[in-house]
C-alpha cells in the first residue's frame, strides 16, 4: 500500500486515501481520494496490453478528438486524463509498469444484468452515441491495440488446429460443440469478407462494450459515460454491436435471444448512428448478430480443448458450458432469423 500511495503522488501531492475499485479482470483499479478532486488510478496489464503506451496514445488522440466538438454535441462523459505532478502522461514504475490518472467520474453505478428496457435503450443510446462521436475520426491514426482481436476465420483456423492434436474423449455437450461448429463454419468469414469486398468499412469502435462498461447516473438513471476504453481501436461497428446484443439479450436460463431487449437497444443505437449507416450496414447487421455468440462459442471451446489456458475457471469443464451456451444462443438467434431481419428492416426505413 505505501508503494502504491507514492504512485498516487506522482499525480498529486495532497493524497488522502486509496482504495480498490470496480471488478475488472485485466488492469489493477484504485480510487485515489485527494484534498481536491478524487481519480482513478490504473496499471495497464502489460500482459494483455505489451504496448501500453499505444493505449495511452489512443486515449490520448481520443480525448483531444472529443474536446475539439461542442460540449452541446458530446452527451457522454468520456473519462479524462489526469496528468503527473511532472506534466506527463502517465508515470512508469521502477518494474516497467505503466501508470495512469483518469477522471472519477462521481455518482454513478454500473449493472451487470439488464431490469428494464429503459436500462436497455440507454446502452444502445451510449453505443450509437459513442461509434457517433468518433465518425470522423480517422480510424488509422488510432493503434491496433488487441490485433486479430474478432478476426472469427483466424479462431476457426486455430480450433481446426487444436482439434487434430485433441485426444480428449467427446462426451455429449463436447460432440454438440463439434458438430454445431461444422454445420454452421460456414458463416465465419461473413464480417471479414464483407470487409475486403469494401462493403464495410474500417471506423472506430470500442471493443468491448459489455453492459458492466456502462455507467448510469445513481438519480436519473440515464447513461452518462462509457468506460474501459483500452479496446478502442480501428475495427468493424458490427462487432461492437454484435458483442453487445450478445451480452443484454442472452437470457442465461434458457439460452434465448431476448428480441424485445434487442429492439430497444438497437432502436436507440440507431436514433444515434443511422447517420452513417449504408444499406450494406444494415444488409450484414443480423450476421454480426449471428457471429459473435458463434466466435466466443468457438473460442471457450478451443480453450476447454486445450485445457482452459486464456480463459479463468473455476471447474474443469466450464469452458465447454461456456460454448454450448454460446452455441445454443446462436441457434436461436438463426431460429428468430426471420423475425430480427424484419426488425432491422423496419428500423431502416423508419431512419
Amino acid at each position: 500500500m505505501n508503494t502504491l500511495f507514492a504512485i498516487a503522488h506522482q499525480f498529486a501531492n495532497d493524497v488522502t486515501a486509496l482504495s480498490p475499485l470496480g471488478n475488472g479482470l485485466i488492469n489493477d483499479t484504485f480510487l485515489v481520494t485527494t484534498q481536491s478532486a478524487p481519480f482513478v488510478l490504473q496499471r495497464i496489464n502489460r500482459s494483455v496490453f505489451p504496448a501500453p503506451d499505444q493505449i495511452m496514445a489512443n486515449l490520448i488522440r481520443l480525448n483531444r478528438h472529443l474536446e475539439q466538438k461542442s460540449a452541446t454535441d458530446v452527451k457522454l462523459k468520456i473519462p479524462g486524463l489526469v496528468k503527473t505532478i511532472a506534466n506527463e502522461d502517465f508515470y512508469q514504475d521502477e518494474q516497467g509498469d505503466y501508470w495512469r490518472a483518469l477522471s472519477f467520474i462521481a455518482n454513478t453505478e454500473s449493472l451487470e444484468t439488464l431490469t428494464n428496457l429503459n436500462q436497455a435503450q440507454q446502452t444502445g443510446f451510449a453505443l450509437g452515441h459513442f461509434h457517433r462521436l468518433v465518425s470522423d475520426l480517422e480510424p488509422l491514426l488510432l493503434y491496433d491495440t488487441l490485433p486479430g482481436f474478432h478476426i472469427s476465420p483466424d479462431y476457426l483456423r486455430h480450433y481446426h488446429q487444436v482439434l487434430t492434436q485433441s485426444t480428449r474423449q467427446l462426451e455429449p455437450e463436447s460432440l454438440y460443440c463439434t458438430e454445431f461448429i461444422a454445420n454452421n463454419q460456414h458463416f465465419a468469414n461473413d464480417l471479414e469478407a464483407a470487409k475486403q469486398q469494401g462493403l464495410l468499412v474500417l471506423r472506430i469502435i470500442h471493443g468491448d462494450p459489455k453492459l458492466n462498461n456502462f455507467l448510469f447516473d445513481k438519480d436519473s438513471k440515464k447513461v452518462v459515460s462509457i468506460i474501459d476504453l483500452d479496446t478502442v481501436k480501428p475495427g468493424l461497428v458490427h462487432y461492437d454491436i454484435g458483442d453487445c446484443l450478445r451480452s443484454c439479450c442472452h437470457d442465461l436460463a434458457t439460452n434465448t435471444f431476448d428480441l424485445t431487449i434487442s429492439t430497444a437497444i438497437l432502436t436507440s443505437y440507431l436514433a444515434e448512428a443511422g447517420a452513417f449507416f449504408t444499406d450494406d450496414d444494415y444488409r450484414l447487421l443480423y450476421a454480426a448478430i449471428r457471429l459473435i455468440p458463434f466466435e466466443l462459442g468457438l473460442r471457450f471451446y478451443t480453450d476447454y480443448l486445450q485445457g482452459n489456458r486464456y480463459f479463468k475457471v473455476t471447474e474443469h469443464k466450464q469452458n465447454l458450458k461456456r460454448a454450448a451456451d454460446q452455441f445454443r444462443l446462436c441457434e436461436n438467434i438463426m431460429a428468430q432469423e426471420f423475425a430480427i431481419k424484419a426488425l432491422i428492416e423496419q428500423l431502416k426505413n423508419h431512419e
